[in-house]
Formats: C-alpha cells, sequence, structure tokens
C-alpha cells in the first residue's frame, strides 16, 4: 500500500505559498526628509463577496508619502493576491489594507481606492486617506 499522506501546503505551487507568506516588505527611504508622494495602482485585486462566495474584482489605487520606510513592490504585489480567496466586503478589504500598510511603513500620508467592477447593476467605489 503506498502512503498518500500529504504534508499541509505541499501540494502548493511555489507563487501559492509565496503568497500565503505575504509580508509588506520595505526598505528605508531613500529621500527622507523630502516630501513625496508614491503612486501604486493594483489592477487585479480579487477577494470573495462573504455573502454569495461570488468572486469580486476591482482595481486598488494607493497613493502614499514615505517616512521612513518604503514598501517593495513586489511585496505589495503578493500581500494583494492573498486576498484572492478571502471572504471580505469591499469596505473591509480596503480598510485591512490600509490598516496593514500603515503598520508596516508608517507613512506621512496614505490614501486608498478600491474601485469594484459592477456586478448586478451596482457599481461600489470606497476611498479612505490618513494623514499623521
Amino acid at each position: 500500500m503506498t502512503d498518500t499522506t500529504v504534508t499541509p501546503h505541499a501540494d502548493f505551487k511555489y507563487g501559492e505559498r509565496t503568497i500565503e507568506e505575504n509580508e509588506l516588505i520595505t526598505f528605508p527611504n531613500p529621500r527622507p526628509g523630502r516630501k513625496y508622494d508614491v503612486n501604486i495602482t493594483l489592477p487585479e485585486f480579487t477577494c470573495k463577496c462573504p455573502f454569495s462566495g461570488y468572486p469580486d474584482f476591482a482595481t486598488i489605487y494607493i497613493t502614499y508619502s514615505p517616512n521612513e520606510k518604503v514598501v517593495e513592490l513586489k511585496a505589495i504585489k503578493l500581500y494583494i493576491n492573498s486576498y484572492r480567496d478571502r471572504y471580505i466586503s469591499h469596505e473591509e478589504s480596503i480598510n485591512q489594507i490600509m490598516d496593514d500598510f500603515i503598520a508596516a511603513t508608517d507613512p506621512l500620508s496614505f490614501k486608498i481606492k478600491g474601485d469594484f467592477q459592477p456586478r448586478g447593476n451596482v457599481h461600489t467605489t470606497v476611498e479612505i486617506a490618513y494623514e499623521k
């Protein structure tokens, strides 16, 4: 008889493991003391509706002014991809992204907009701004 025991996550693809281990990695701001904005567009955001289980699709727009830390772009991509199988509302997903980003980078200012694709004749955007 063959042992068919699979260790947790052994059958994950390398990308799935990386997404599951997501972390907002930062590096020192190369121009501390200078106020400038960083604009990030993430056009492939997905999550699942906590009520229907249907997928939701959005473009996430982030603008922030770094303080001491800057977020590494591949890390934000992987972090955003970790939402794809979460059952989470539009409002909570955008608020959670903001909370995690601020905790990781401590920016001078931060603005996020989630522009969700219409479903059932309803188009939703969620916007939040933060100033230190």
